[in-house]
């Protein structure tokens, strides 16, 4: 099982760069060509995703992004560094129950509907998505069958 692992900060011009190397690994571990926009464009949200709730939340750890070529499949995972909403809600610009992060008087939940929209996007590109969260942050799990997998089915 080989591993890729990025750290990035984030930063919006680093995106890029994550899902050029994203698709560079993914072709190596045997991902369909036709399927390589998708692995691109996935990335790409979920980077971005990430990037945006670092900033949002004033967050100066990087973003991490972890590709893994399996026996029979090719997972990324894109983590960050926000806490769950329900780590500990009484802690000082802690995110609100809906997740779109601290509540300032006056302000919008735009952040809510883009983040909202980042993983419909990631799911209607993606079959095999998983969105966790928890104290240290959260994970978007993302992973492809190889054409290894697809010969032995």
């Amino acid at each position: 099982m080989a591993t890729v692992e990025l750290r990035f900060s984030a930063q919006p011009e680093h995106v890029r760069t994550a899902r050029l190397v994203a698709a560079a690994v993914a072709r190596r571990a045997g991902v369909d060509e036709a399927v390589l926009d998708e692995v691109r464009l996935a990335v790409g949200e979920a980077c971005s995703r990430a990037v945006g709730l670092h900033r949002s939340h004033g967050i100066t750890a990087p973003v991490s992004v972890a590709l893994t070529e399996e026996e029979k499949a090719f997972s990324i995972e894109v983590g960050d560094s926000v806490p769950d909403p329900g780590a500990d809600p009484a802690e000082s610009g802690a995110p609100d129950a809906s997740g779109a992060g601290p509540v300032r008087p006056g302000s919008e939940a735009d952040g809510e509907g883009e983040d909202e929209m980042g993983l419909a996007v990631i799911s209607g590109l993606v079959d095999d998505v998983e969105v966790r969260s928890g104290a240290g942050g959260g994970v978007i799990r993302m992973s492809w069958p190889t054409a290894d997998a697809a010969v032995r089915s």
